[in-house]
């Protein structure tokens, strides 16, 4: 049997908002695995749904320019957010940004090839390290191409620390509706777009999950499966994107806010900085001490 360990505890309790004792005692039943652990939590009741962890580990910003028809979303990351609160990192950024919406590039080696005044990108992010003392990094891009009848709808919170890019199919002249939509897309984080972008093994293995869940409820079986569908159908609206309740009119969903300024979702991309990297962690305490010794 694997080993508990206390930072594994804290974690799942953080994901699902479960005691320290379920948490343990669901870890020690899936033998350390965090998403059995999580899937056994929910069956039992305790966690209703999972959460994706809120641990952002490294610093920086996002940012969005358009060009034409062409959008970029980019993500710079730095050590420290003094650092990404800078002027030499945010105007790399805008450069950054600015240079991959119009050049296109395909992956983040060939950003880094770009030619720039100082020689390439590459050259521009080793300069800024030198200047502000930490390793600044492009961490990633996203190109998105729209037709001539669609609209880009872009937003940015707390200046860059998650950025949202959306793209309707028609909408209003002045693409307020696709903005408001980004809006949406930065407070609630939807996963698909629709429905029918979400897979059949991630279907089946929820509806195993409601289904377990239900039981273990001590519902009659003979309403087991309605029970099930109609867990399945509310969590499905708050996880795809024209189903979810619209942030600023909770009245309509999305697709119907967007449906009624005369527009179609097309796609969405949203990034929030530091997302899936783990962040290290400093023991200040020890560190004084072995700088004492």
């Amino acid at each position: 049997m694997a080993e508990i360990k206390a930072a594994q505890v804290m974690e799942l309790r953080k994901k699902s908002g479960a005691g320290i004792m379920d948490a343990k005692k669901a870890l020690v039943a899936s033998d350390g695995d965090m998403d059995k652990a999580m899937d056994y939590l929910r069956e039992k009741g305790i966690a209703k749904a999972a959460k994706k962890s809120d641990r952002v580990a490294a610093e920086g910003l996002a940012d969005i320019a358009v060009s034409g028809n062409t959008a970029a979303i980019v993500e710079l990351n730095s050590e420290t957010d003094f650092v990404a609160a800078s002027d030499p990192f945010k105007d790399l950024l805008k450069k950054v940004t600015k240079l991959i919406s119009e050049n296109k590039p395909a992956n983040v080696e060939e950003a880094l090839a770009m030619k720039t005044e100082n020689g390439t990108l590459n050259d521009d992010l080793i300069s800024t390290t030198q200047k502000t003392g930490e390793k600044i990094s492009l961490r990633r891009f996203a190109v998105v191409e729209k037709n001539d009848n669609d609209s880009f709808g872009a937003y940015l919170h707390q200046g860059g620390q998650i950025a949202a890019l959306v793209v309707l199919e028609g909408g209003n002249e002045d693409a307020a509706a696709a903005k408001d939509v980004a809006m949406h897309v930065a407070a609630i984080n939807p996963e698909f777009m629709t429905r029918d972008d979400v897979s059949q093994d991630r279907l089946d293995h929820e509806r195993e999950v409601f289904k377990e869940e239900t039981l273990n409820e001590g519902k009659p079986a003979k309403i087991v499966d309605k029970i099930v569908e109609g867990r399945l159908n509310k969590f499905l609206s708050q996880i795809c994107l024209a189903d979810q309740d619209f942030v600023k009119n909770p009245d309509q969903t999305v697709a119907e806010f967007v449906s009624a300024n005369d527009g179609k979702l097309k796609s969405f991309i949203r990034y929030e900085v530091g997302e899936g990297i783990e962040k290290k962690q400093d023991d200040f305490a020890q560190e004084v001490k072995d700088q004492m010794n």
